[in-house]
Protein backbone atom coordinates (compact mmCIF):
# COMPACT_ATOMS: atom_id res chain seq x y z
CA UNK A 1 0.00 0.00 0.00
CA UNK A 2 1.27 3.46 -1.04
CA UNK A 3 0.53 6.89 1.14
CA UNK A 4 1.79 9.56 -0.18
CA UNK A 5 2.43 13.46 1.33
CA UNK A 6 3.34 16.20 -0.83
CA UNK A 7 5.46 19.53 -0.20
CA UNK A 8 5.29 22.15 -2.49
CA UNK A 9 7.00 26.11 -3.07
CA UNK A 10 9.66 25.16 -0.15
CA UNK A 11 12.53 28.32 -0.43
CA UNK A 12 15.33 26.10 -1.12
CA UNK A 13 17.00 25.32 -4.19
CA UNK A 14 16.22 21.51 -5.94
CA UNK A 15 19.70 20.92 -6.13
CA UNK A 16 20.58 21.47 -2.56
CA UNK A 17 17.52 19.28 -1.66
CA UNK A 18 18.37 15.99 -3.93
CA UNK A 19 21.06 16.02 -1.64
CA UNK A 20 19.24 14.96 1.33
CA UNK A 21 16.49 13.31 -0.81
CA UNK A 22 19.08 10.66 -2.17
CA UNK A 23 19.97 9.82 0.93
CA UNK A 24 16.96 8.54 2.26
CA UNK A 25 15.31 6.91 -0.78
CA UNK A 26 14.98 3.08 -0.31
CA UNK A 27 15.34 3.13 4.19
CA UNK A 28 13.09 2.02 6.27
CA UNK A 29 11.02 4.91 7.94
CA UNK A 30 12.46 4.50 11.54
CA UNK A 31 16.09 5.09 9.58
CA UNK A 32 15.22 7.50 7.55
CA UNK A 33 14.43 9.65 10.50
CA UNK A 34 17.06 9.15 12.40
CA UNK A 35 19.53 10.03 9.49
CA UNK A 36 17.49 13.22 8.86
CA UNK A 37 17.60 14.17 12.76
CA UNK A 38 21.23 14.61 12.30
CA UNK A 39 22.20 15.42 9.26
CA UNK A 40 23.64 19.37 8.91
CA UNK A 41 21.67 20.10 5.81
CA UNK A 42 19.60 22.91 5.97
CA UNK A 43 16.78 20.92 3.59
CA UNK A 44 16.70 17.68 6.16
CA UNK A 45 14.52 19.74 8.04
CA UNK A 46 11.32 20.16 6.60
CA UNK A 47 11.97 16.78 4.74
CA UNK A 48 12.00 15.29 7.90
CA UNK A 49 8.71 17.48 8.81
CA UNK A 50 7.35 15.69 5.63
CA UNK A 51 7.99 12.04 6.16
CA UNK A 52 6.34 12.42 9.98
CA UNK A 53 3.44 13.96 7.74
CA UNK A 54 3.87 10.72 5.52
CA UNK A 55 4.12 7.99 8.36
CA UNK A 56 1.18 9.91 10.29
CA UNK A 57 -1.07 9.53 7.43
CA UNK A 58 -0.62 6.20 7.03
CA UNK A 59 -1.22 5.21 10.47
CA UNK A 60 -3.89 7.19 10.49
CA UNK A 61 -5.62 6.32 7.71
CA UNK A 62 -4.67 2.42 7.24
CA UNK A 63 -3.70 1.65 10.22
CA UNK A 64 -0.45 0.80 8.82
CA UNK A 65 2.72 0.54 11.93
CA UNK A 66 5.59 2.96 11.64
CA UNK A 67 7.94 -0.51 11.84
CA UNK A 68 6.53 -1.89 8.12
CA UNK A 69 7.06 1.22 6.15
CA UNK A 70 9.93 2.32 4.33
CA UNK A 71 10.69 5.29 1.45
CA UNK A 72 10.11 3.62 -1.63
CA UNK A 73 9.88 7.07 -3.57
CA UNK A 74 10.98 10.80 -3.25
CA UNK A 75 10.91 13.14 -5.92
CA UNK A 76 12.45 16.94 -5.93
CA UNK A 77 11.18 18.79 -8.78
CA UNK A 78 11.71 22.36 -9.47
CA UNK A 79 8.61 24.90 -8.65
CA UNK A 80 8.22 28.36 -9.82
CA UNK A 81 11.17 31.08 -8.59
CA UNK A 82 11.15 34.84 -7.42
CA UNK A 83 12.41 37.38 -9.25
CA UNK A 84 14.27 39.53 -7.41
CA UNK A 85 16.82 42.19 -8.78
CA UNK A 86 20.27 43.28 -7.35
CA UNK A 87 21.82 46.78 -7.68
CA UNK A 88 25.30 46.86 -9.36
CA UNK A 89 27.44 49.43 -10.85
CA UNK A 90 26.32 52.37 -13.30
CA UNK A 91 22.46 52.47 -12.12
CA UNK A 92 21.98 49.02 -13.62
CA UNK A 93 20.21 46.18 -12.00
CA UNK A 94 21.04 42.21 -12.24
CA UNK A 95 17.78 39.63 -11.86
CA UNK A 96 18.52 37.24 -9.20
CA UNK A 97 16.32 33.81 -9.04
CA UNK A 98 15.24 32.45 -5.90
CA UNK A 99 14.30 28.81 -6.72
CA UNK A 100 11.67 26.76 -4.90
CA UNK A 101 11.27 22.99 -4.85
CA UNK A 102 8.14 20.92 -5.05
CA UNK A 103 8.57 17.32 -3.22
CA UNK A 104 6.72 14.53 -3.30
CA UNK A 105 7.42 12.30 -0.64
CA UNK A 106 5.59 7.75 -1.53
CA UNK A 107 5.74 5.60 1.35
CA UNK A 108 5.14 1.63 0.92
CA UNK A 109 4.40 -1.09 3.40
CA UNK A 110 7.48 -3.72 3.41
CA UNK A 111 4.41 -6.80 3.74
CA UNK A 112 1.17 -6.74 2.20
CA UNK A 113 -1.50 -5.81 5.06
CA UNK A 114 -4.95 -6.06 4.95
CA UNK A 115 -6.60 -2.54 5.39
CA UNK A 116 -9.60 -2.43 7.33
CA UNK A 117 -11.54 1.04 6.80
CA UNK A 118 -13.17 2.13 9.60
CA UNK A 119 -17.06 3.63 8.94
CA UNK A 120 -17.42 7.18 9.86
CA UNK A 121 -20.45 8.12 12.14
CA UNK A 122 -22.48 11.05 11.94
CA UNK A 123 -22.74 12.85 15.54
CA UNK A 124 -26.16 12.46 17.20
CA UNK A 125 -28.36 14.94 17.01
CA UNK A 126 -29.71 16.24 20.31
CA UNK A 127 -32.88 18.23 20.42
CA UNK A 128 -32.93 21.19 23.11
CA UNK A 129 -36.36 21.49 24.76
CA UNK A 130 -38.28 25.14 24.11
CA UNK A 131 -36.02 28.03 26.03
CA UNK A 132 -33.04 26.00 26.84
CA UNK A 133 -29.96 26.67 26.29
CA UNK A 134 -26.89 24.36 24.61
CA UNK A 135 -24.94 25.12 27.72
CA UNK A 136 -27.85 24.99 30.44
CA UNK A 137 -28.08 28.35 31.33
CA UNK A 138 -31.25 30.85 31.78
CA UNK A 139 -33.83 30.62 28.73
CA UNK A 140 -33.67 32.59 26.00
CA UNK A 141 -35.41 35.28 25.84
CA UNK A 142 -38.46 35.51 22.77
CA UNK A 143 -37.04 37.85 20.02
CA UNK A 144 -39.42 38.72 17.42
CA UNK A 145 -37.98 38.50 13.75
CA UNK A 146 -37.17 42.01 13.13
CA UNK A 147 -35.34 42.44 16.37
CA UNK A 148 -32.88 39.40 16.50
CA UNK A 149 -31.67 40.38 12.86
CA UNK A 150 -30.61 43.87 14.16
CA UNK A 151 -26.69 44.17 14.51
CA UNK A 152 -26.08 45.83 17.96
CA UNK A 153 -24.47 49.08 17.72
CA UNK A 154 -21.29 49.21 19.09
CA UNK A 155 -20.42 51.60 21.27
CA UNK A 156 -17.41 54.78 20.03
CA UNK A 157 -14.22 54.91 21.45
CA UNK A 158 -13.27 57.88 23.31
CA UNK A 159 -10.29 59.53 21.66
CA UNK A 160 -7.51 60.65 24.22
CA UNK A 161 -7.59 64.36 25.47
CA UNK A 162 -4.34 66.50 23.75
CA UNK A 163 -2.13 68.63 25.78
CA UNK A 164 -2.66 70.94 23.07
CA UNK A 165 -5.48 72.76 21.20
CA UNK A 166 -6.70 71.35 18.04
CA UNK A 167 -5.32 74.03 15.60
CA UNK A 168 -1.98 73.30 13.28
CA UNK A 169 -0.60 76.08 14.87
CA UNK A 170 -0.76 75.24 18.68
CA UNK A 171 0.42 71.92 18.08
CA UNK A 172 3.55 72.61 16.21
CA UNK A 173 4.15 75.07 18.91
CA UNK A 174 3.77 72.39 21.54
CA UNK A 175 5.88 69.67 20.39
CA UNK A 176 8.48 72.14 19.05
CA UNK A 177 8.78 73.63 23.00
CA UNK A 178 8.59 70.19 24.03
CA UNK A 179 11.32 68.31 22.25
CA UNK A 180 13.70 70.88 20.61
CA UNK A 181 13.18 73.99 22.33
CA UNK A 182 15.67 76.86 21.33
CA UNK A 183 18.20 74.07 19.70
CA UNK A 184 16.94 74.68 16.54
CA UNK A 185 17.82 78.15 16.25
CA UNK A 186 21.26 77.47 17.66
CA UNK A 187 22.35 75.25 15.46
CA UNK A 188 20.95 76.35 12.22
CA UNK A 189 23.00 77.90 9.58
CA UNK A 190 23.90 81.68 9.97
CA UNK A 191 22.50 81.45 13.34
CA UNK A 192 25.57 83.81 15.19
Amino acid sequence: MKVTANLNYLRLAPRKVRLVAGLIRGMDAKEAEIQLKFLGKRAADPILKLLKSAISNASHDFNIEKDNLFVSEIQVNEGKPFKRWRARAMGRAYPITKRTSHIKLVVETKTEVKVKKTKKTKPEIVKLKEGATPKGGEPRPEVSGREENKPIPKPKPIPPQRPYSTTPKSKIRFFSRQTFGNIKKAFRRKAF
